[in-house]
This record gives C-alpha cells, structure tokens and sequence, in this order.
C-alpha cells in the first residue's frame, strides 16, 4: 500500500488510454495522486490513442497528453495520419509529440517506413513548437544520427525533448544531452539485471533526469509480473535516489522541476 507521501513527482510517460485500465482506471488515478504523483503525461501511440488520450486530459485534473505514432506503426501509417496528429496536437492539453522513434529490437514495421514516420513527425514537432518524446530500441546509432541533424537544423529551439526509457551507455547518454535532451528511466532500473548500468543512471545530471512507469509496461521489481501503474514510479524515484546518494525529496524535486520546464505546465488541483 502507497502512503500519502511528502514529496511531489511527475509520471512523464504512461499509457492510461490502454485495456488494461479499462476497469479500474479512476482508482489507477487516485492511487498515483496519494502517492504524490501530481502530474501524469498520458501517451498515445496512434491516431485513436492520440484521440483516447486527450479525452483523459479533458477528464481528470493533473493528466496532460503526449501524442503520436510509434514505430511499430509505421508500416501502416499514411501523411493524412501524420496530419491527423497534427490536429490533435492543436488541443491545449498537449504538451509533447510522442511516442514517436525507432524500433530495430522488434522491427514491426520495415526500418525504412519507420526513419520515414520519424522524419514526419519530428518537423510536425517544430512546426507545433512542441517537444518531442522518442522511443528508441536497438537503434541509438542511427537516432543519434537523425537527432543531430535535426537540431542543427533548429537550433533556437530550447528543449527539443526526452528519451524515453533510455537505456544505453555513458557516451550514448551524452550524445543525447549535448543535443539537449532530457534521459527518462522507468522501473526496469530496479531490476537485478541492470545493476551494471548504475554508472550510466549516476552520470545524468539533475537539470536533465525525469522519471517515468511506462505503464502498463515496465512494472517495478517488487510488483515485477503485475500491471503497471503511475502510483509506482516512486519505486522508481526511490531507487533512483539511492543510486545516485541523493535524498528521495532532492530527486523528486528535481525530477518534478525538469518535466514542468520541458513540457510547459504547472500543477493543477
């Protein structure tokens, strides 16, 4: 049981428009909001989730919505799809494109369809003036690549985005945050399997960190095998904190600080 804590944190990354909340997804709520979790960007990964999505951030107070299509996707997706997120992207409830990005661990779509979706989306992202949220599996030497060139292209824009559930070494995170983005970790970082990835979780600095569940994916190692739900991304801070030798309130603050710059919002009652 999560107890009505001390501290304030953001869910940058969950999936509330997903079945599996479709029975209880009031309680998934109010549970992430006694434990602390003020803010929630709820991700839609396809034109009906997209529309899903922003339907919850009209609903309940403190649900924002990042929208967009996922590689997955892609083979799939036409530019009339492309200009249906951008549509959608209008609604003032939205506050980032994504998930958009590469996966070449699954390759549910052929590559070339997904660098081709990608591209789309990401000039639909500075057209909108809207940060972006990328997912990127297997393929971070080609998203670096995409990436660079991309914010050469735009330089003025302040804060292109956030890597979400990075997962990758020192040099790829760096990489990532000489370009400016912002590392987002999840649950998977309280797994035994990842210890030796500490290195790489202590090497981000606090202006640039955020904190995620994924959910209903990704589900913390004591819940392990469980749904997921945004009420658990403080295992995740917790575990984050203690890694990096800071207090869990240092964290959070500073977790809370960075979503609240990169996506443009303040907390809502």
């Amino acid at each position: 049981m999560v107890t009505t804590p001390l501290i304030t944190l953001v869910d940058t990354h969950a999936h509330l428009d997903a079945d599996e909340f479709g029975t209880d997804r009031d309680e998934v709520i109010t549970r992430a909001h006694d434990a602390g979790v003020t803010s929630i960007i709820t991700v839609g990964t396809s034109v009906e989730s997209g529309q899903r999505s922003i339907e919850l951030a009209e609903q309940y107070p403190g649900i924002l919505a990042s929208i967009g299509i996922h590689p997955h996707a892609a083979s799939t997706t036409t530019e009339a799809d492309i200009d249906s997120i951008a549509r959608l992207a209008g609604h003032p409830r939205v506050v980032a494109i994504g998930e958009i990005g590469l996966d070449f661990y699954r390759d549910y779509s052929p590559r070339d369809s997904q660098l081709q979706v990608l591209q789309w989306q990401l000039e639909m992202a500075v057209r909108l003036d809207l940060p972006v949220a990328i997912h990127c599996r297997q393929a971070h030497e080609e998203m670096l690549a995409i990436l660079h060139d991309w914010t050469t292209r735009y330089p003025e824009r302040h804060s292109p985005g956030v890597i979400h559930c990075f997962m990758g070494d020192i040099e790829t995170a760096r990489g990532y945050l000489e370009m400016g983005f912002y590392l987002s970790l999840g649950g998977y970082i309280t797994y035994p399997v990842n210890r030796n990835a500490h290195d790489v979780m202590r090497f981000i600095p606090a202006d640039r960190l955020m904190v995620e569940t994924d959910c209903p994916f990704l589900t913390p190692q004591l819940y392990r095998g469980q749904r997921n739900e945004p009420s658990y991304v403080r295992y995740t801070a917790e575990e984050l904190a203690e890694i990096r030798g800071v207090p869990l309130e240092t964290l959070a603050r500073e977790t809370t600080k960075n979503a609240r710059r990169l996506f443009g919002f303040e907390e809502e009652s």
